[in-house]
Protein backbone atom coordinates (compact mmCIF):
# COMPACT_ATOMS: atom_id res chain seq x y z
CA UNK A 1 0.00 0.00 0.00
CA UNK A 2 0.67 3.63 0.03
CA UNK A 3 2.99 5.38 2.90
CA UNK A 4 -0.21 6.66 3.92
CA UNK A 5 -2.31 3.26 3.65
CA UNK A 6 0.39 1.62 5.52
CA UNK A 7 -0.05 4.06 8.35
CA UNK A 8 -3.34 3.83 9.22
CA UNK A 9 -3.16 -0.60 9.09
CA UNK A 10 -1.19 -1.04 11.54
CA UNK A 11 -2.51 -3.65 13.72
CA UNK A 12 -3.19 -2.74 17.35
CA UNK A 13 -5.70 -4.94 19.35
CA UNK A 14 -8.68 -2.27 20.07
CA UNK A 15 -11.82 -3.38 21.83
CA UNK A 16 -13.08 -5.81 19.44
CA UNK A 17 -16.97 -5.55 20.01
CA UNK A 18 -17.84 -2.20 19.71
CA UNK A 19 -19.83 -0.64 16.58
CA UNK A 20 -17.73 2.43 16.24
CA UNK A 21 -15.50 2.62 13.15
CA UNK A 22 -12.26 2.48 15.13
CA UNK A 23 -13.24 -0.80 16.31
CA UNK A 24 -14.26 -1.99 12.68
CA UNK A 25 -10.59 -0.86 11.34
CA UNK A 26 -8.87 -2.46 14.29
CA UNK A 27 -10.73 -5.68 13.22
CA UNK A 28 -10.08 -5.54 9.79
CA UNK A 29 -6.17 -4.14 10.55
CA UNK A 30 -6.45 -7.85 13.20
CA UNK A 31 -7.60 -10.29 10.43
CA UNK A 32 -4.91 -8.75 7.91
CA UNK A 33 -2.52 -8.93 9.95
CA UNK A 34 -3.39 -12.93 11.08
CA UNK A 35 -3.30 -13.86 7.42
CA UNK A 36 -0.25 -11.68 6.26
CA UNK A 37 1.86 -13.77 8.61
CA UNK A 38 1.71 -15.67 11.83
CA UNK A 39 1.38 -13.78 15.01
CA UNK A 40 4.22 -12.98 17.10
CA UNK A 41 4.30 -13.41 20.73
CA UNK A 42 3.98 -9.76 21.36
CA UNK A 43 0.85 -9.73 19.24
CA UNK A 44 -0.52 -13.10 21.04
CA UNK A 45 0.35 -11.27 24.51
CA UNK A 46 -1.53 -8.49 23.66
CA UNK A 47 -4.59 -10.04 22.17
CA UNK A 48 -4.54 -12.60 25.69
CA UNK A 49 -4.69 -9.70 27.89
CA UNK A 50 -8.26 -8.59 26.11
CA UNK A 51 -9.74 -11.55 28.27
CA UNK A 52 -9.78 -9.28 31.18
CA UNK A 53 -11.55 -6.18 29.45
CA UNK A 54 -14.18 -9.02 27.80
CA UNK A 55 -18.25 -8.41 29.53
CA UNK A 56 -19.05 -12.52 30.56
CA UNK A 57 -22.71 -11.33 30.31
CA UNK A 58 -21.74 -10.37 26.60
CA UNK A 59 -23.98 -12.91 24.45
CA UNK A 60 -23.18 -11.22 20.84
CA UNK A 61 -21.91 -13.84 18.68
CA UNK A 62 -18.67 -11.53 17.62
CA UNK A 63 -18.09 -11.02 21.45
CA UNK A 64 -18.21 -14.79 21.73
CA UNK A 65 -15.78 -15.87 18.97
CA UNK A 66 -13.70 -12.99 20.07
CA UNK A 67 -13.11 -14.95 23.10
CA UNK A 68 -12.49 -18.13 21.31
CA UNK A 69 -9.25 -16.30 19.50
CA UNK A 70 -8.19 -14.98 22.66
CA UNK A 71 -8.51 -18.53 24.56
CA UNK A 72 -6.16 -20.33 21.79
CA UNK A 73 -3.52 -16.95 21.26
CA UNK A 74 -3.32 -16.92 25.38
CA UNK A 75 -2.47 -20.99 25.22
CA UNK A 76 -1.09 -21.46 21.99
CA UNK A 77 3.40 -20.10 21.24
CA UNK A 78 3.78 -17.65 18.40
CA UNK A 79 6.04 -21.19 17.51
CA UNK A 80 2.75 -23.36 17.28
CA UNK A 81 1.05 -20.44 14.94
CA UNK A 82 4.23 -20.14 12.70
CA UNK A 83 4.28 -23.61 12.37
CA UNK A 84 0.50 -24.18 11.23
CA UNK A 85 0.68 -20.79 9.36
CA UNK A 86 3.59 -22.07 7.11
CA UNK A 87 2.18 -25.82 6.91
CA UNK A 88 -1.11 -24.67 5.16
CA UNK A 89 -0.24 -21.55 3.61
CA UNK A 90 3.13 -21.67 2.45
CA UNK A 91 4.06 -23.98 -0.49
CA UNK A 92 5.97 -24.42 -3.66
CA UNK A 93 3.37 -26.23 -4.59
CA UNK A 94 -0.40 -25.46 -3.54
CA UNK A 95 -0.68 -24.30 -0.53
CA UNK A 96 -3.79 -26.52 1.78
CA UNK A 97 -5.54 -22.56 1.77
CA UNK A 98 -5.16 -20.28 -0.94
CA UNK A 99 -6.00 -16.76 0.35
CA UNK A 100 -6.36 -15.07 -3.18
CA UNK A 101 -10.19 -13.80 -4.23
CA UNK A 102 -9.17 -14.66 -7.79
CA UNK A 103 -8.77 -18.44 -6.87
CA UNK A 104 -12.63 -18.22 -5.34
CA UNK A 105 -13.98 -15.97 -7.47
CA UNK A 106 -12.44 -16.85 -11.13
CA UNK A 107 -10.78 -20.16 -10.15
CA UNK A 108 -7.40 -19.34 -10.98
CA UNK A 109 -4.73 -16.85 -9.54
CA UNK A 110 -4.17 -13.76 -11.42
CA UNK A 111 -7.22 -13.70 -13.23
CA UNK A 112 -9.99 -10.41 -13.94
CA UNK A 113 -10.56 -9.96 -10.03
CA UNK A 114 -7.26 -9.00 -9.54
CA UNK A 115 -7.06 -6.71 -12.30
CA UNK A 116 -10.66 -5.38 -11.14
CA UNK A 117 -9.13 -4.46 -7.53
CA UNK A 118 -6.20 -2.84 -9.14
CA UNK A 119 -8.18 -0.69 -10.86
CA UNK A 120 -10.07 0.22 -7.96
CA UNK A 121 -6.89 0.94 -5.42
CA UNK A 122 -5.63 2.78 -8.48
CA UNK A 123 -8.70 5.11 -8.68
CA UNK A 124 -8.18 5.65 -4.79
CA UNK A 125 -4.41 6.58 -5.72
CA UNK A 126 -3.46 3.08 -3.54
CA UNK A 127 -0.33 0.69 -4.40
CA UNK A 128 1.09 -1.92 -2.88
CA UNK A 129 4.56 -0.91 -1.27
CA UNK A 130 7.89 -2.84 -2.29
CA UNK A 131 7.52 -4.91 0.84
CA UNK A 132 4.51 -6.45 0.27
CA UNK A 133 4.69 -9.80 -2.02
CA UNK A 134 1.15 -10.64 -2.02
CA UNK A 135 -0.88 -9.90 -4.75
CA UNK A 136 -3.87 -7.21 -4.21
CA UNK A 137 -6.22 -9.89 -4.00
CA UNK A 138 -4.72 -11.56 -1.16
CA UNK A 139 -7.37 -11.65 2.32
CA UNK A 140 -4.60 -9.26 3.86
CA UNK A 141 -4.26 -6.67 1.42
CA UNK A 142 -8.13 -6.32 0.40
CA UNK A 143 -8.54 -6.29 4.83
CA UNK A 144 -5.67 -3.69 4.66
CA UNK A 145 -7.74 -1.27 2.00
CA UNK A 146 -10.95 -1.77 4.01
CA UNK A 147 -9.12 -0.56 7.26
CA UNK A 148 -7.78 2.35 5.02
CA UNK A 149 -10.93 3.07 3.71
CA UNK A 150 -12.76 3.40 7.09
CA UNK A 151 -9.78 5.13 9.22
CA UNK A 152 -7.88 7.17 6.58
CA UNK A 153 -7.86 10.91 6.77
CA UNK A 154 -8.88 11.19 3.47
CA UNK A 155 -12.76 11.73 3.18
CA UNK A 156 -12.90 12.06 -0.65
CA UNK A 157 -11.77 8.33 -0.59
CA UNK A 158 -12.19 7.06 3.18
CA UNK A 159 -16.13 6.81 3.08
CA UNK A 160 -18.87 4.55 3.37
CA UNK A 161 -19.84 4.36 -0.18
CA UNK A 162 -16.49 3.56 -0.85
CA UNK A 163 -16.19 0.80 1.79
CA UNK A 164 -19.45 -0.23 0.85
CA UNK A 165 -18.54 -0.45 -2.99
CA UNK A 166 -15.05 -2.55 -2.58
CA UNK A 167 -16.50 -4.56 0.05
CA UNK A 168 -19.22 -6.07 -1.73
CA UNK A 169 -17.33 -5.94 -5.45
CA UNK A 170 -14.14 -7.79 -3.76
CA UNK A 171 -14.33 -9.23 -0.46
CA UNK A 172 -18.40 -10.34 -0.32
CA UNK A 173 -18.11 -12.71 -3.13
CA UNK A 174 -16.26 -15.09 -1.92
CA UNK A 175 -15.17 -14.79 1.89
CA UNK A 176 -17.75 -17.70 2.91
CA UNK A 177 -15.58 -19.63 0.87
CA UNK A 178 -12.59 -18.75 2.24
CA UNK A 179 -13.33 -19.83 5.36
CA UNK A 180 -15.13 -23.11 4.52
CA UNK A 181 -11.64 -23.89 3.07
CA UNK A 182 -10.20 -23.08 6.29
CA UNK A 183 -12.33 -24.75 8.54
CA UNK A 184 -12.49 -27.96 6.47
CA UNK A 185 -8.68 -29.14 7.57
CA UNK A 186 -9.07 -30.79 10.78
CA UNK A 187 -5.25 -29.93 11.37
CA UNK A 188 -5.61 -26.40 11.38
CA UNK A 189 -6.77 -25.85 15.77
CA UNK A 190 -5.40 -22.31 15.85
CA UNK A 191 -6.72 -20.69 12.62
CA UNK A 192 -10.07 -22.33 13.14
CA UNK A 193 -11.19 -19.39 15.53
CA UNK A 194 -9.62 -16.93 13.53
CA UNK A 195 -11.84 -17.95 10.15
CA UNK A 196 -15.00 -17.91 12.67
CA UNK A 197 -14.59 -14.64 13.67
CA UNK A 198 -13.49 -13.33 9.89
CA UNK A 199 -16.99 -15.02 8.80
CA UNK A 200 -19.13 -13.73 11.46
CA UNK A 201 -17.89 -10.17 11.25
CA UNK A 202 -17.69 -9.86 7.55
CA UNK A 203 -21.06 -11.03 7.39
CA UNK A 204 -22.26 -8.38 9.63
CA UNK A 205 -20.17 -6.01 7.74
CA UNK A 206 -21.99 -7.37 4.61
CA UNK A 207 -25.65 -6.55 6.78
CA UNK A 208 -24.60 -3.23 7.45
CA UNK A 209 -23.92 -2.34 4.13
CA UNK A 210 -27.24 -3.65 2.88
CA UNK A 211 -29.27 -1.22 5.23
CA UNK A 212 -27.81 1.50 3.87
Amino acid sequence: MSDTAKESTSTEVGDIGLPEDLARADLYGLIARFFQLPPDQTLLDQIAATADQHDAADEAPLAKLWMDVVEVAKNNPAKAWHDEFDLNFISVGKPNVILNGSFYMAGHLNEKPLVNIRKALEDFGLEAADEVTETEDHISALCEVMRYLIAGDDVEISNLTNQRAFFNTHIRPWYGELCDALEDIPEMHLYHPVAALTREFLAIEGQSYDMI
